[in-house]
């Protein structure tokens, strides 16, 4: 498995891959509020719905993956 940080990566995709996801995660947000919908997340391998009324520190907190990410070296 690669242990250097993504954003040192080769592959400019892959290296902006990260900000890519938090953008559409705002953007889900967004949606979700103007339209009352819940966002839905997996914490801790249980789903969870998310409300508009959600503090900010909540909703945007990032969930690293646990384990081996299945990368063969």
């Amino acid at each position: 498995m690669n242990k250097q940080p993504i954003e040192q990566a080769l592959d400019a995709d892959l290296r902006l891959s990260s900000a890519a996801l938090l953008r559409a995660a705002l953007r889900a947000r967004e949606l979700a509020m103007k339209t009352g919908t819940a966002i839905v997340v997996s914490r801790d391998g249980k789903l969870e719905y998310l409300t508009a009324e959600a503090s900010p520190a909540e909703t945007f907190h990032v969930q690293e993956p646990r384990g081996d990410s299945g990368d063969k070296v």
